[in-house]
C-alpha cells in the first residue's frame, strides 16, 4: 500500500470554468475524508487558493512540487503549473481545456508508475479539450490508450450497474460497430470486472437489444438475430450467466434490471438515460477493464451553475469512495488468485492428512 497505508487518490481538476473545483473542495472540506484516503489534486496552489477564496471555504492545502512530498491527512496540491490562469465560470474556453488536459496527463503519468493508487477525474468539456496533441472524445478513450487493458464504460450506483457495448459512437454507426468480436470482448471484460472489482463470484448479466423490440423477428432490423443472439448463445455455452437480449423500452420501467448484477446496453443513451434517471447525483462512472482504477462523477461540467456555489458534490464523493473500494477489492482478488492454496488453508478449506 501507499504511504502509511492510506490510499492515494489522484484528482484531475477538470474544466477550470466548470464545477470541478467546487465539487472537489466540497468533498474534502469534510476532514473525515482524510481518514479514508490521501488526496492529491493535480493543478496549482495558486489556482486552488483562488477557488477557495471564491467559494469562501476554510480549507487548507499542502502544496508540493513532486509526489515524494505527499503528506497523509493533508489535501495535497501538486503544482503541475505555477503561472496564473484566468477563470471565466460557465464559459467554453480552449485555454481552460488546455489546463484540464495538463492536469489529466500529469495524473495519468503518476498513475502509470504507481505514484498514486487511483484516479478520480472531474468533468471536462469535450469540445474545449480538442487540440493537435489531444484528439480524444473523452477520458475513457484517452485512458484506453495510456493504460493496459480494454476500457469499458461502467456506470455504477448502490442498486444498479450499466455497461456499454459502444460509448462515444454516433448513432448512425452503432449497427456496424457492434460485431460478434466486440460483444464477446466487452462482455468478457465486464464479467472479469464484476469478479475482481466487485467480488461477485458468478455474475448475472442482462443484455439489451440493439433495435426496438429486439428487431421484432427482423421487421425492424436483423442485427439482434444475426449478430447479438448467436454471440450471447456462444458466451452462455462457455459458462457465463447471460440473459437477453431484452427490449430496452420496458426493461427499466418494469423493474427487471433488479434481477441482474449488471445490465449491458448497446449504445450510450440506451444505457445512460435510464441510469441517470434512476441514480443521477449518486452514480459513478467507472472505467472497467484497465489495469488501473479510474472513477468520475456521473455528470458534466454544468456550466450553467458554475461558480455559483450551488453544485451538488454527492456524485464526486461517491466516485472517491467507489474508487477506494474497487482498489481494495482488486488487491484482495490479486492476493487470493496469486496463492489460492494459502488462502484456502487460512479459511480452513484444505484438509490436513
Amino acid at each position: 500500500m501507499s504511504k502509511q497505508d492510506k490510499i492515494i487518490v489522484g484528482i484531475s481538476i477538470g474544466d477550470l470554468n466548470g464545477i470541478g473545483s467546487e465539487i472537489i473542495l466540497k468533498t474534502f472540506d469534510d476532514v473525515r475524508m482524510l481518514e479514508f484516503c490521501t488526496p492529491v489534486i493535480f493543478a496549482s496552489v495558486k489556482l486552488m487558493s483562488f477557488f477557495k477564496k471564491h467559494y469562501e471555504m476554510d480549507i487548507n492545502f499542502h502544496g508540493i512540487d513532486s509526489l515524494d512530498k505527499i503528506i497523509p491527512k493533508k489535501i495535497n496540491v501538486l503544482n503541475v503549473w505555477k503561472e496564473p490562469v484566468d477563470i471565466n465560470f460557465g464559459k467554453e474556453d480552449s485555454q481552460a481545456g488546455e489546463y484540464a488536459i495538463k492536469s489529466l496527463t500529469s495524473a495519468v503519468s503518476a498513475l502509470k508508475v504507481n505514484l498514486i493508487d487511483i484516479l478520480v477525474t472531474a468533468p471536462i468539456n469535450k469540445s474545449s479539450i480538442q487540440s493537435e496533441t489531444f484528439k480524444f472524445p473523452g477520458h475513457t478513450d484517452y485512458l484506453n490508450q495510456e493504460l493496459e487493458g480494454d476500457s469499458l464504460m461502467l456506470m455504477i450506483s448502490e442498486t444498479l450497474r450499466v455497461g456499454l457495448l459502444t460509448d462515444h459512437v454516433a448513432l448512425k454507426d452503432i449497427s456496424t460497430a457492434i460485431t460478434r468480436e466486440l460483444i464477446e470482448k466487452k462482455i468478457n471484460t465486464i464479467h472479469k470486472s464484476l469478479i475482481q472489482d466487485f467480488g461477485i463470484e458468478k455474475p448475472s448479466i442482462g443484455v439489451l437489444g440493439i433495435n426496438p423490440h429486439t428487431g421484432d423477428n427482423g421487421v425492424i432490423g436483423n442485427e439482434d438475430d444475426i449478430v447479438l443472439r448467436p454471440t450471447l448463445d456462444n458466451l452462455r455455452n462457455n459458462g457465463k450467466t447471460i440473459f437477453g437480449p431484452y427490449a430496452a423500452d420496458s426493461f427499466f420501467g418494469s423493474g427487471n434490471y433488479k434481477n441482474f448484477d449488471v445490465i449491458i446496453a448497446s449504445y450510450h443513451d440506451q444505457g445512460l438515460i435510464p441510469f441517470k434517471t434512476l441514480a443521477f447525483g449518486s452514480g459513478v462512472n467507472y472505467t472497467a477493464g484497465l489495469d488501473k482504477v479510474r472513477t468520475s462523477p456521473d455528470h458534466g461540467t454544468a456550466f450553467d451553475i458554475a461558480g455559483k456555489n450551488i453544485a451538488d458534490f454527492s456524485s464526486f464523493r461517491a466516485a472517491v469512495f467507489s474508487g477506494i473500494e474497487i482498489f481494495k477489492k482488486r488487491k484482495e482478488y490479486k492476493k487470493i488468485t496469486q496463492n489460492p492454496m494459502k488462502i484456502s488453508k487460512q479459511r480452513g478449506y484444505v484438509k490436513k492428512n
